[in-house]
Parts: structure tokens; C-alpha cells; sequence
């Protein structure tokens, strides 16, 4: 059956029930549930929509779900706010951020499954290199990608690492909180936008006062809020944070878009500054077919990195990336290719996930000095 989830097949038309339905979903490995008024419910498995063998939802069917997952101090935003997120978790099965929204004239939602585990860097095959950002007494660090590549999971797998490893003050601004962080080493103030607080430009500027060492920005989304991230690294702060960019040079470029062309030069010079390294990634579907692998995109902002953004020649990091691996660089390509090496993805899927096919195709063949240097 390729676009019906096997799990859900039962012979009868089964009766909705939210509970019920979320937790099969997490035993299937379900990443994401769409819900809709007049549809049946579907998922998203390994990148893949499927639908379920459940009947239509009807209106009373989603409103009875609403009553039920929505917390009650923000219930009444059902009716006054066509959109907003929040949190649910379901004790010993999983969080979810869930988004609300309105669609013809109906209330529907998506929820995102969140792990109740972080997982850690070796179990999701992430570069080790990525603890050397946890070092950084201050500075910027991006995680890109687009939606649902897993950026959310990799920032929290950082911090979890800090936590078990470092004695930090660690202040997440999220919208909504996904993973819990349970205090080890380090200590955690997890704040919630509209719950905590209003913005995040106004959590930064109240964060800067709660004694912090560091600062995770759920996502720069808006110049206001790219401006105050700039600032906190600027004073001392280790700053973490998520763009929807593909790969190391756009997240560059879209940060200093993001202002007035007369604000361009003094940013650029800014980010030289404070930017430490950024994360691109993308997920890629394992060849045994249960489930997905990041491939990461690293760039270290070294001396020579932090020259070309300076000088304006952002393009010629492309170079540093591809030839530094001696200081913890890669390009997407030379993730794909371990990724292949370790028997983790197939050769087609590499190819498939390229930003560069025809290069990927070379570096699989050998053809490129760098496919010499491959172990994980």
C-alpha cells in the first residue's frame, strides 16, 4: 500500500479518537499529523503523506478534538486568532508542537511529534564536531534548513550536550517549547511566546537580565529579532538559533537582506564579528527504509571566513568549505558521501539530496582527491 499507512488498516473504518490516534502514530514513526474538517486524517512518514483508513472528519469530530488538546488559558483564541501554536505532551508517548489554523471556514490542525528523549549527536549520526560550538564563550551559531529537516532536533541535541558537559545558565525562547530540558549540569529557563513572553525581541532583551551564558532564539524570523540575536551575541552571550536557508553562504546573505540596504555594510560587519558557525541540513531517507539521516553542511567561521564576509565576498567561503575539512568544515556532498560510506543512505538517495548531482556522482566514483578522506 503506498498511500495509506499499513497501521491504520484494521478491515472497518475505525472510530476517531485523539489519544488513540497519536499514540499509534508515535509506534508507526509518524513525524507529522494533518487534521481537517471533511478529510480523512493523514500523516507524514519518512517525508512521505499518507492517508489513513479512518473516515472524514466532521466538524463536531474537530471541535470535540480541540476541547481536548487546546490548553485551557489559551482556548479562546479558537475563536478570536485564525492561527497559533502550542504544546501538548502525552506522558510516556511524546510531545507535540501543534499549530491550529483555519482552512475554508473550518478549524484544522497539524502537530509536529517531538521525542520525549533528546536524542544525542552519536544517535542521530551528526557531525562530532558540533560539541566544539558548546565551547564558544560567546558568538553566534545557526542551524538552516528548510521546514521539517530536523533544525529544532539538532539545536536540542546541542544543548543536551552542554547540559550533561557544562555549567552554563541556559535560557531557551521557543514558539512553542518542544523538548524539555531537565536540569543536569547546566540550569534551564525554558520560555514560551505567549505564555513567557510577548516576542522573542523583548525575551532577548529580558534574557540579557536573567544572568544568562546562553540564549536559544527558536527561529529568526524577522529583522527585529535577527537584530536583537546580533546584539546578545555581541555582549558576551552564546547565542543559538534556526534560518530557513539551504546551505552556509544564503544563511549569510539572508541575515544581512534582512535590513535596509544602508544597514547592509555595518551588519556584514557585525556577523564577521559574532558569527561562529553555521549548520546546514537536510534529511535523507536510509537505505534499510526506517527512517531518516541528517546530512550536514558545516561551516567553522575561521580567520580567513571571517576575512571574506568582511571584505564582501561571501561566495568565496563556497572554497573554505569544500577544502577544510582540517577545521571541522563540510560540504553537503561530503556528508552525503560518509553517509553513504557508513551504509547509512543509498548511492541514488545521495545523488537525489545533492545540491551538486553531477559532483556527487564524480565523489561517489572516486574522481575527487576528497572521497580519500571518508571515515566516519
Amino acid at each position: 500500500m503506498e498511500n495509506e499507512i499499513n497501521a491504520f488498516e484494521t478491515g472497518t473504518t475505525p472510530k476517531f479518537e485523539i489519544h488513540a490516534f497519536l499514540t499509534l502514530s508515535v509506534k508507526q514513526g509518524v513525524s507529522d499529523i494533518h487534521l481537517r474538517v471533511n478529510s480523512v486524517p493523514v500523516v507524514r512518514k519518512d517525508g512521505l503523506i499518507l492517508k489513513t483508513k479512518y473516515a472524514p472528519l466532521t466538524e463536531q469530530d474537530m471541535d470535540d478534538i480541540v476541547k481536548v488538546i487546546v490548553p485551557q488559558k489559551l482556548y479562546h483564541k479558537v475563536k478570536t486568532t485564525y492561527d497559533f501554536d502550542f504544546s501538548l505532551e502525552m506522558s510516556n508517548i511524546a510531545r507535540f508542537r501543534v499549530n491550529l489554523l483555519h482552512d475554508l471556514g473550518n478549524v484544522g490542525l497539524v502537530l509536529r511529534v517531538i521525542p520525549l528523549e533528546v536524542p544525542s549527536i552519536e544517535e542521530l549520526y551528526l557531525p562530532p564536531s558540533l560539541k566544539d560550538f558548546t565551547t564558544y564563550n560567546n558568538g553566534l551559531v545557526l542551524i538552516t534548513g528548510p521546514t521539517g529537516s530536523g533544525k529544532s532536533t539538532t539545536l536540542a541535541t546541542i544543548l543536551s550536550y552542554m547540559n550533561n558537559n557544562t555549567q552554563k545558565h541556559v535560557v531557551t525562547l521557543e514558539d512553542p517549547i518542544e523538548f524539555i530540558h531537565t536540569n543536569q549540569k547546566s540550569v534551564f529557563s525554558q520560555r514560551q511566546l505567549g505564555v513567557d513572553t510577548d516576542t522573542f525581541p523583548n525575551g532577548i532583551k529580558y534574557a540579557l537580565r536573567q544572568d544568562p551564558d546562553v540564549i536559544l532564539i527558536g527561529e529568526m524570523r524577522d529583522m527585529d529579532t535577527i537584530f536583537s540575536a546580533l546584539k546578545a551575541a555581541e555582549t558576551g552571550h552564546l547565542v543559538f538559533s534556526t534560518l530557513h536557508t539551504t546551505d552556509a553562504v544564503q544563511t549569510i546573505n539572508r541575515i544581512i537582506n534582512a535590513f535596509q540596504p544602508y544597514e547592509r555594510d555595518a551588519v556584514r560587519m557585525q556577523i564577521a564579528s559574532v558569527l561562529r558557525g553555521t549548520v546546514a541540513q537536510k534529511l535523507v531517507k536510509k537505505k534499510d527504509g526506517k527512517g531518516r539521516v541528517p546530512a550536514t553542511e558545516m561551516l567553522v567561521v575561521t580567520p580567513a571566513a571571517k576575512d571574506y564576509i568582511e571584505r564582501n565576498e561571501i561566495d568565496r567561503i563556497y572554497d573554505l568549505i569544500n577544502k577544510g575539512s582540517f577545521n571541522n568544515m563540510m560540504s553537503m556532498n561530503m556528508s552525503l558521501l560518509k553517509l553513504v560510506k557508513a551504509g547509512l543512505i543509498s548511492e541514488e538517495a545521495a545523488v537525489d539530496q545533492s545540491n551538486n548531482p553531477n559532483e556527487m556522482q564524480q565523489m561517489l566514483k572516486g574522481v575527487f582527491h576528497g572521497a580519500q578522506n571518508t571515515n566516519m
